[in-house]
Formats: structure tokens, C-alpha cells, sequence
């Protein structure tokens, strides 16, 4: 895992890269409407792959922090014998897409799994649409399944995470532009959110294990 410190996302490289050049080409070309275009999707790359530092709060230990910028959409109690509760967070592209490490632990098991990005409207979004599914486990054994899944957009999910490699909380791991990220724990966790919280990753507790 590399921990990309630049203030634009690795992943954003290259979609600027191309604006940049069709901007350049369309001015020698004097072609003013093009790229003025060109241009402003400079700025749309730009700020949709922003990477900015985030002051890491000091928790106790055993707390759980947003992986992922957005908003709280459901907080759901699940009869399920492995996991107690399921909290899906929506992401939009006004969010910061950088992902973090939400505990001091180790990533067990990495699963992506390609696929279409139709709208989260459709019957078929959970079915079809690309994600990545997570599990990541703590210094005491406490484990957590995270699932990123991709609403409509232009740009794969980023994943760049070593099965089994030591993890620091609220290190970058990939970037996921406009998603839905669900997250489940089981039942010796304390929720420190509400539905409708606006959630920062890295900065916003989500809870404690106990």
C-alpha cells in the first residue's frame, strides 16, 4: 500500500493529464468554445480528486472511525448471526473520495468485484454495479466488514490495500467518487452516530468496540 500524499489523488492523475493536453490543443487551434470546456473540466478533476490532510483526532482505544466522507443515509439492526448492525453512508461528488483506514488493525480479506454503474435507483444496483468489499480486523480481534459500491460515475473504484499488512488508523487506501459505503459491525459495538450525520473519514468516531 502506498500512502499518496500529493493533494490531488493518484487516481486523478491522468483524467487531469487529459484535460489539460485537449486544453492546450484547443487553444493552439483557436478553438475558444472547446477550450473553454476543456478547461473547466480541469477544475471538476481537480477538486472531485482533492486529497486534503486531515487532522487525526485522538480516540481511546478500540474506536472506529469513518472510512469515508458522506452522509448517514440508514443505521440498521440486522438478525443476522454474525453481524448485529448495518450503517450505510452516501457519498456524492461534492465529498472528498479519499478512503481511510477506519481502525489500528490488519485488512483479512479483499474482494472487488467489477461491474456496470447504473443509478442506486435501479433494481439492479445491487446486483450490477462495481464494489469492493472489505474486511478489516483490530489489534484485539474485532472485525468489520466494509462494502464500497459505485453509484453512477466515470471512474472505477480504487482499492490499494496488502492482505495482512499492518494498517494505521486513518491512512489512505484507495478513492471511490460518488458511492455508497456500508459498513457492518457486530453487537459489542457502541454507535456514536445518528442518521442524517455529515461524516468526515478519518475525523468523524463512528464508535467503540467493546
Amino acid at each position: 500500500m502506498r500512502n499518496n500524499l500529493f493533494i490531488i489523488a493518484k487516481g486523478g492523475w491522468h483524467y487531469i493529464g487529459y484535460s489539460v493536453s485537449a486544453f492546450l490543443l484547443f487553444s493552439i487551434l483557436d478553438l475558444d468554445f472547446f477550450a473553454l470546456l476543456a478547461f473547466v473540466a480541469v477544475l471538476i478533476f481537480v477538486y472531485v480528486y482533492r486529497n486534503p490532510e486531515r487532522q487525526m483526532p485522538f480516540y481511546q482505544q478500540n474506536s472506529f472511525v469513518a472510512p469515508t466522507d458522506g452522509v448517514v443515509t440508514a443505521i440498521e439492526e440486522l438478525e443476522d448471526s454474525e453481524y448485529a448492525y448495518k450503517i450505510e453512508i452516501e457519498s456524492s461528488y461534492f465529498d472528498v473520495g479519499v478512503l481511510r483506514v477506519p481502525i489500528n488493525g490488519k485488512v483479512a480479506s479483499i474482494n472487488i468485484v467489477k461491474g456496470s454503474r447504473v443509478g442506486k435507483r435501479s433494481k439492479l444496483f445491487s446486483l450490477l454495479n462495481e464494489y469492493a468489499e472489505l474486511l478489516f480486523v483490530d489489534n484485539e480481534n474485532n472485525s468489520v466488514k466494509i462494502t464500497h459500491r459505485e453509484k453512477q460515475g466515470f471512474t472505477p473504484i480504487d482499492i490499494d490495500l496488502v492482505k495482512g499488512k499492518d494498517l494505521m488508523q486513518g491512512t489512505r487506501y484507495g478513492v471511490m467518487i460518488n458511492g455508497i459505503t456500508s459498513i457492518y459491525l457486530k453487537s459489542n459495538f457502541r454507535l456514536n452516530i445518528s442518521i442524517g450525520e455529515e461524516l468526515r473519514a478519518s475525523e468523524t468516531l463512528i464508535g467503540y468496540f467493546s
